[in-house]
């Protein structure tokens, strides 16, 4: 059985991998065997990418530099993961994305009839154009080898919508404040293109799925916490690490026959 989620010897890319998530699934696919390397837009010295080097083993991952939204340096990016594993990768995880935090400014979060323009375009960018230029240039790469697996990381705001009313307690203290529309759009773009690109390459042995995340716990206002934990049968938000599983699942032969699929661990909110 342990043999169906080892991923030994493989090289897996994991775009955003100096995110939260993005650290976690690093970890769990060195944990399965896998040569990782990061995708990610700081560069090499940004205390953010040291730290994640150091905290995985700079044996163990390598990191190149190269934003999602440029299919040139993604281009270039696939030539250095050649150049230092003689093969192109085995396994894709489409992590990085952009969203607007709770944090943000006023007009990023306000009323879907003001949404500017500049956001909507800079969200589907990288979450809808850069997925799908990854998917071009590493999964293309995969299909000319005739192997490969795909996994591209969704959100339940992708599934469905946001609930506006857990933030309602934002807007009783004075604040507008609305959940964004374009993370929803871009992540809801993921599913059709999983779909896509799973029968487009079924025959030349590349598979392609989503897996559909609720929130991670990550230190939030506390008020946040309270409403939306309401919204999850469980009770309470994802710890990073428990995802690690689904991933490891998806990039190993245990789903061998598992393509154009949508995969959901959200502690049950889908399920109201």
């Amino acid at each position: 059985m342990h043999d169906l989620f080892d991923v030994t010897g493989r090289v897996a890319v994991v775009t955003g991998g100096v995110g939260q998530l993005g650290k976690e699934f690093c970890k769990a696919l060195l944990g399965a065997g896998a040569e990782v390397v990061i995708v990610d837009l700081p560069k090499e010295d940004d205390l953010r990418v040291r730290d994640t080097i150091d905290q995985l083993g700079r044996k163990s991952v390598q990191y190149v530099r190269a934003s999602i939204t440029s299919r040139n340096e993604l281009v270039n990016a696939l030539q250095e993961i050649q150049r230092l594993h003689s093969v192109p990768p085995h396994i894709l995880i489409n992590n990085a994305a952009l969203d607007s935090p709770p944090g943000s400014p006023a007009g990023e979060n306000g009323p879907f009839e003001s949404y500017p323009e500049s956001s909507w375009d800079k969200v589907m960018e990288v979450n809808a154009k850069g997925v799908m230029l990854a998917c071009q240039v590493f999964g293309g790469a995969m299909a000319q080898e005739g192997r490969g697996s795909i996994v591209n990381i969704s959100s339940i705001y992708g599934l469905v919508s946001p609930d506006q009313d857990i933030y309602q307690y934002r807007r009783d203290r004075g604040e507008i404040f609305y959940k964004p529309v374009a993370y929803s759009a871009s992540k809801s773009a993921l599913f059709n293109l999983t779909r896509y690109l799973a029968t487009y390459w079924a025959k030349k042995g590349v598979r392609v799925n989503t897996l559909t995340l609720a929130g991670v716990f990550n230190r939030q206002d506390e008020s946040f916490l309270a409403e939306y934990c309401k919204r999850i049968p469980i009770g309470r938000m994802a710890q990073a690490d428990e995802y690690n599983g689904a991933v490891i699942f998806l990039a190993s032969d245990a789903s061998k026959y598992m393509t154009g699929s949508n995969m959901v661990v959200d502690g049950g909110w889908t399920a109201w």
